[in-house]
């Protein structure tokens, strides 16, 4: 018997809508610009109601980041869910490597930061995003370390972490860039200065 369910078709459904409503956005938002693209046009390209969409999405910007809620589950996961004995840095560095470097070579990784850059209300949301997941992962280390909840060496260290994606992804090699900044964590900044 298998350890975990098997995903029944309603789910599949779910998330086959889910998926095809989000890629209709992207396609749309990089087409026409963020602004330009209404709801009911991306309800019409997914061939989906405007009632469906919000089913799945709870706002416009949501549609841009699909993966927001899978992404935190991840870092925090990563912490959670690591090997016994695995420091908390270590298990961040692999789930980094695993995750966020195979993702900076991505071709349409430039196009979606411009995306995003470029609209005021996308990186609003980002932002609060970001500030989001790095709470729970903050929340997540402080637990997982034995700490208060608003320990602020875990909350740095949360906030550190998350900016490791757009540190390495501007980089030729990005999974030097990850490894590097993990150094940094793990060895700090006195060890880095003096190689």
């Amino acid at each position: 018997m298998p350890d975990s369910p098997t995903v029944g078709r309603r789910e599949r459904k779910k998330a086959a809508t889910r998926q095809a409503i989000a890629d209709a956005a992207l396609e749309l938002f990089m087409e026409r610009g963020f602004e330009q693209v209404s709801v009911r046009d991306v309800a019409d390209r997914a061939d989906v109601s405007t009632t469906t969409l919000f089913t799945h999405f709870p706002s416009k910007e949501a549609l841009v980041f699909d993966r927001e809620e899978d992404v935190e589950a991840g870092l925090v996961a990563a912490v959670r869910e690591r090997a016994p004995g695995q420091d908390v840095v270590e298990a961040l560095r692999a789930h980094a490597l695993k995750v966020w470097v195979p993702l900076a070579s991505d071709p349409r990784l430039r196009g979606f930061t411009e995306l995003v850059d470029r609209t005021p209300a996308l990186r609003e949301y980002a932002e609060r995003m970001w500030t989001r997941h790095a709470a729970a992962l903050g929340s997540a280390i402080a637990q997982e370390l034995g700490r208060d909840a608003d320990d602020l060496a875990c909350w740095a260290l949360a906030r550190f972490v998350l900016q490791i994606p757009a540190l390495s992804r501007s980089r030729q090699d990005p999974r030097a860039a990850v490894e590097t900044a993990f150094g940094l964590l793990v060895h700090g900044w006195q060890a880095q200065s003096a190689s």
